[in-house]
Order: C-alpha cells, then structure tokens, then sequence
C-alpha cells in the first residue's frame, strides 16, 4: 500500500484564506499611493523639513559641547544658532541661484552662438557640411535649442524653489518648537507602557539610522562640491560654484544623481570652449572624483547606515520619483528607509521590511 505524499507546508502555498488580505493589501496600496500623488505639495515641503530637522539636531548636539567658559550654551542660545545656521545656508542658495541666472541670462546670446558654432564644427569633422539639408538641419536645431528661453523658464523655477525654501524653514521653526513636548504626547498615546516604549524605541530607531546617514551624507556632499568646484574653476569652466552646489545636492539621488552632475558641466563645457577635447578632459576629471568618492570614501565613511538593498534603492528611486518629482528623487533613500523601520515592527509587514533589507536582519 503505498503511502501519501506529504502535504506541503501551509505557508509554502498561497492558501485560499489569504486571499482577501492580499486583495485588501493591493487595494491599500494603490489608495495611499494615490494620496500621496494626490497631495505631494502639501507632504513635500513637510517631510523635507523633517529631515532638515535632522540636520538642525545634528547641529544642536555639535553647540552642546562645553564653550572655553567650561559651559555649554544656552539651550535657547543653540537653537538659535542652528536656526540662524539653516536660513543662512537657504539664503546662500536663493543668493547663489538668482546671480547664476542673472550671469545666464546676460551670456546667453553668446551661448547660443557658441553652440551655433560647435554644430558646424560637428558638420565638418563628419563631412555633414556637404549635405544640402544641413543648414536647414541647424537652423531647426538651433529653433528648438533656444538658450534665452530655456534661461527664462529657469527664472520661474529658481522662484518656485526660493518659496519652497521659505515654506520648508517655517515648517522647521515650528517643528523644533513641537519637539519641546513630542515627548509627552508619545507617553499620553497609550496607557500601556510597552507600547509608549515601544514606539519610543521605533522612533530612536528611526532618529539614529536616518540621523546618521544625513549627517554622513552630507559631510560626503559638501567634500565632493568642493573638489567638484576646485576641478572646474582650474578648467575655466564658467559658474563653477554653481555647478559645484548641483554636484553636491545631486549626491543624495543615488546612481542617476553621478551621471547627472557629471553631464551638466561637460554640456556647460561644449557649449563654453567649443572644443571636444577640453569637454572629455573635463569629463574624465569630474568621473574621476566621483569614482573615487563614490567607491573608496563612500563606502568608508557610510557603511551599510541604512541596511538597505541596492535594488531597494533603485526601485524606490523609481516609485518617489514617479510620486513627487524631482523631491521624490531626494528623499526616496530616507524615507524608504523609515518605512523599513517601522514594517519591520509589525509581523503582517515584516517580510517586506526583509525584502528591503540589505542583510536580510531588521
């Protein structure tokens, strides 16, 4: 008599059970991504400024340490500070971007001549010259490549950005003045203490992982703009501290962040000199500084802060920048990684958190 084959586990198969809470998982899904779509102008600025927030902390732990005086300052002091160290730097950048457009704008004819030109050395290098539909080929080009114009769309958008840096640092002022008595609120959420405990812990979790990594981050941010600025200005490229501070905020955009703020001064590059081999040489030193930053100094200074996968990363890349834009694209690292925290303290969610590990621990 021959025996029967074992049935196979009850979590190797899909059970009939579970279907509903998948549907019901999918249909959640969708809702909160189109709520978040929905509402990116609103959640954009906020979580932007929490993360700023972070920032500010990292600040406020630096002023805490003890003055010549042998006292640290006064809480209302460092607050100040951090506050006054934060609306300098948005100043800087409104400053920096405004003057840049400023100089574009008074350069660009001579930008659309240069570009004029390297398109006919182009034509000549491949005999395209000789064509009789090329100099109508160029003008079409040249109709549809206006600098003046793309200079003057870039006006409203520098504004745009300007009024998202006063929204941003307003929500931080009064982020900072909540946190007085955010502890308090989280103990009065429960009269459990292990579940006020537990959250607390949720949230330390969350302060010291993402704290980190911005902090490490962006110290990693500010070296490579610097060397990024040092490269161009000995290259002669024009607006090289602009290009610099694009190269540094762009570092926060994982992998496509390194093509992009390599491709923009070498296109500044074509269209400045006009010559093939000063744009490559620019090429090859701006690669040259991300390779090494990105593959020695890195992995060095930031280790595996986040324990996050790297598909996870670039399919969260993806998915926030589909939502939010190009502000997708900035906080799509931090806030996956929140995310990951916090699923990963609830058993119907934790695979997912497992998933998006890098380790497979969480």
């Amino acid at each position: 008599m021959s025996k029967a084959s074992p049935s196979p586990p009850q979590d190797a198969v899909l059970h009939p059970s579970r279907l509903p809470m998948l549907a019901s998982g999918v249909v959640i899904a969708f809702i909160v991504g189109l709520t978040l779509y929905i509402a990116k102008d609103v959640l954009v600025p906020i979580v932007l400024a929490i993360l700023a927030v972070y920032v500010v902390l990292g600040l406020l732990r630096v002023l805490e340490r003890p003055t010549l005086a042998g006292r640290p300052l006064p809480v209302v002091v460092r607050y100040v500070l951090a506050l006054a160290f934060i609306a300098a730097a948005f100043a800087a950048l409104g400053y920096l971007f405004m003057t840049t457009v400023d100089r574009a704008i008074a350069q660009a004819p001579r930008y659309q001549q240069a570009l004029a030109e390297a398109f006919q050395r182009g034509a000549a290098i491949f005999n395209i010259e000789r064509e009789p539909t090329w100099a109508a080929l160029r003008e079409t080009l040249l109709a549809q490549i206006n600098v003046q114009r793309l200079v003057g769309s870039a006006v409203s958008s520098v504004s745009a950005i300007l009024g998202g840096f006063v929204v941003v640092f307003l929500y931080v002022a009064f982020l900072l003045l909540e946190r007085r008595v955010f502890g308090a609120k989280i103990a009065a959420m429960s009269d459990d203490p292990r579940a006020v405990a537990r959250i607390r812990g949720v949230i330390e979790s969350i302060n010291t992982r993402v704290g980190s990594y911005l902090a490490m981050k962006t110290l990693l941010s500010i070296v490579l703009a610097l060397v990024s600025w040092a490269v161009m200005h000995m290259m002669g490229l024009e607006l090289a501290g602009f290009w610099a501070v694009i190269t540094g905020l762009l570092n926060f955009i994982p992998y496509l962040g390194t093509v992009i703020s390599v491709a923009l001064p070498v296109l500044m590059a074509v269209v400045q000199f006009g010559d093939l081999g000063t744009a490559l040489a620019l090429l090859a030193a701006l690669a040259a500084v991300q390779f090494v930053i990105g593959n020695f100094i890195d992995p060095y200074v930031m280790g595996n802060s986040l324990n996050l996968s790297p598909v996870a990363i670039l399919a969260s890349l993806t998915v926030w920048t589909g939502l939010w834009g190009i502000a997708g694209a900035f906080l799509a690292v931090p806030v996956t990684a929140i995310m990951a925290i916090v699923l990963s303290e609830f058993p119907g969610t934790r695979p997912v958190a497992v998933l998006l590990s890098n380790s497979g621990k969480v």
